[in-house]
């Protein structure tokens, strides 16, 4: 298989892809060490089964450019398909503002198609091109130079056996008319919301139980430090600090290095430099801070009056629709949003697009009385009422 090293090559590769109408794309990344992730490798391939449709692509060679792959991507005549696609989104999103247009996301396509929830490429590689595939060098360090045999084959086979399945998806999703589905689902994946974290909104993240205003304020000053601080020097953020760590400074409010210095849990590190200098920063800046401006955990789910028997019924429900429809539970309807429902809210996604035409509309009948459910053998049928 061919292993793409230069520039030129790249655009000569993307040149031919151009001229078909989709490209599969998968990529080999780590994050381990890392606050974004490393790009190691990005395998691509083109319809056809001989040996310049599938090529890997090197992006760890000094003076290599993957600007060709990014006006690929810039190109809406030629699908770019992925398989689970959020990480490499991400990548490209964060690396060079570009995301690959059209997109197709054979995941979220299977999970359209009726094949499970969160169904997993070996899967679909098993159930669509009827292939093994060998997961080996899955965890390998895709960093390190030369790739072995081994990994080149993983990889490769994470973009060639991706044709078949995108074909056959593609055809199921055009044969039941659910290409619309698809496209409502993807939104999500191509808002630049998505990758974009926030430092000032990292405490939204956090799992805490307290409700105290000064703890939260505090809190809040500190993942906004943690979180730029992990940012401006490309480290992971358990790195500065972990959240059980950032939960007990909140609480015990460190004035000095001193009292830095009886933490149990911050790391060792973390208690004296920059990072101690940030966190008593923060500290102080959460115990200054104006108490209207304090933040508030939101407690809508515990005040909100579930009906039980009726988040019941909206379950049996959601499952006969998921059933009839060929399409994952999850992918309709979480469980706390039916006992949204159940309280009472309409602003949820399972009411809208196109769960709502599959699920949405006699949930809402359901609530309001308007119908029944009824069981026949193994089978539940709406009943008008």
């Amino acid at each position: 298989m061919q292993t793409i090293t230069t520039t030129q090559a790249l655009a000569e590769f993307c040149a031919r892809a151009a001229a078909h109408p989709y490209v599969t794309v998968d990529t080999e990344f780590l994050r381990e060490r890392t606050y974004y992730s490393k790009l190691c490798l990005v395998q691509l391939a083109y319809p056809g089964d001989g040996k310049t449709d599938a090529v890997l692509v090197d992006p760890l060679v000094e003076g290599m450019s993957l600007e060709p792959l990014h006006d690929l991507f810039r190109n809406e005549d030629v699908v770019k398909v992925f398989h689970a696609a959020r990480q490499d989104l991400e990548i490209f999103f964060i690396e060079a503002g570009v995301f690959p247009l059209p997109l197709f996301d054979t995941q979220v396509a299977a999970m359209v198609c009726g094949f499970g929830e969160q169904v997993g490429y070996e899967t679909l590689v098993r159930k669509i091109a009827k292939q093994p595939l060998d997961k080996s060098s899955r965890f390998t360090d895709w960093s390190r130079r030369p790739l072995t045999d081994a990994q080149k084959t993983y990889a490769v086979g994470d973009v060639t056996h991706l044709r078949m399945i995108y074909e056959r998806l593609s055809a199921d999703l055009k044969k039941n008319g659910r290409e619309p589905w698809l496209q409502e689902e993807l939104q999500v994946l191509l808002s630049p919301e998505t990758y974009i974290i926030k430092p000032e909104e990292a405490w939204k993240r956090l799992k805490t139980r307290t409700n105290s205003g000064k703890f939260l304020a505090v809190a809040r000053e500190l993942a906004e430090f943690r979180e730029s601080y992990a940012q401006s020097r490309n480290i992971p953020r358990n790195r500065v600090m972990k959240d059980d760590a950032l939960m007990e400074l909140a609480s015990t409010k460190p004035q000095n290095a001193q009292d830095l210095g009886r933490s149990r849990l911050l790391l060792r590190e973390a208690r004296k430099g920059d990072v101690a200098d940030g966190i008593l920063k923060a500290v102080k800046a959460g115990l200054n801070s104006d108490p209207a401006t304090w933040p508030k955990v939101s407690n809508d789910k515990d005040k909100a009056q579930v009906n039980p028997a009726l988040a019941d019924l909206l379950r049996v429900l959601l499952k006969a629709k998921a059933e009839n429809a060929g399409v994952a539970q999850k992918l309709i309807a979480t469980a706390s949003e039916l006992d949204e429902i159940a309280s009472g809210k309409r602003d949820v996604p399972s009411l809208k697009g196109w769960r709502g035409e599959v699920f949405g509309e006699d949930a809402i009948r359901l609530c309001q009385g308007e119908i029944a459910l009824t069981a026949k053998g193994s089978a539940v049928k709406v009943v008008e009422l």
